[in-house]
């Protein structure tokens, strides 16, 4: 029950990010760019630092063979590709991202599969203890907070007032409780569902950093904001190294 618990207390306060995006209306956009180049460039170092330093030492600690763990990286970051490819669920950080993207139900579908996923990682992680349930929920908060920016500006691009887009998108994230007690049943079946969870996740992490948030980056030309933004990429690894540490 207390994984159960940490689990849900974990994907709540992840649904309480998709209420972020209303800030989106209270910065110039000038300002708004500069602090998600930052905050994304944070983003890819935490999902690459939760990958490499917390789900698959994990998993290698559980005895499984390593081959067996990477082909489940490969289909983790296959799965993700195709979410992002057939459900239209993007990845778009632009402050203007809604002028590119108009279809506003399909992006909530897309991000209800993509948190119903993040419930079942989250959970998958706290069955093996805080060490990694803590450093997973951080990394999917991380990458949440630039996604919603854009996601609550497509809706309201579509068509939705203000408050509908967060209601709405509120409700979108919080398809990760769902994923909460689908993970408990199935684990609850069966206890080995963890190594094959975790290291898909571990490949969702990596496909997310390298082929959504680090392409973002690469769109900045200024030296001194590309400067920037490496070491704040370099500070998430840093700091996802020290939680490892901190939580052991």
């Amino acid at each position: 029950m207390t994984v159960l618990f940490y689990s849900i207390i974990s994907v709540l306060l992840i649904s309480l990010v998709s209420l972020v995006g209303v800030a989106a209306f209270f910065f110039k956009e000038r300002v708004l760019n500069r602090i998600l180049l930052f905050f994304i460039s944070f983003s890819a170092g935490s999902l690459m630092g939760g990958a490499f330093f917390h789900l698959l030492p994990e998993v290698l600690d559980e005895g499984v063979r390593p081959l067996e763990i990477f082909v489940y990286v490969l289909v983790g970051f296959s799965l993700f590709f195709i979410l992002e490819k057939f459900l239209r669920w993007r990845h778009c950080h632009d402050s203007d991202c809604a002028k590119h993207h108009h279809l506003g139900w399909m992006n909530l579908i897309g991000d209800g599969v993509h948190n119903l996923i993040d419930g079942l990682i989250v959970f998958s992680a706290f069955t093996l203890g805080p060490q990694l349930g803590v450093p997973v929920m951080v990394s999917i908060i991380l990458h949440e907070v630039p996604q919603e920016f854009s996601d609550f500006g497509v809706l309201v691009y579509s068509g939705f007032s203000r408050l509908r887009a967060l209601a709405y998108n509120l409700l979108s994230a919080l398809a990760s409780v769902l994923g909460v007690f689908i993970a408990y049943f199935l684990v609850g079946l069966d206890q080995s569902i963890n190594d094959l969870l975790l290291p898909l996740a571990a490949g969702g992490f990596i496909y997310i950093a390298a082929s959504d948030l680090i392409p973002e980056l690469h769109k900045e030309r200024k030296f001194f904001n590309s400067l920037v933004s490496f070491l704040f990429f370099l500070l998430a690894l840093i700091f996802m190294f020290a939680i490892k540490f901190l939580l052991e």
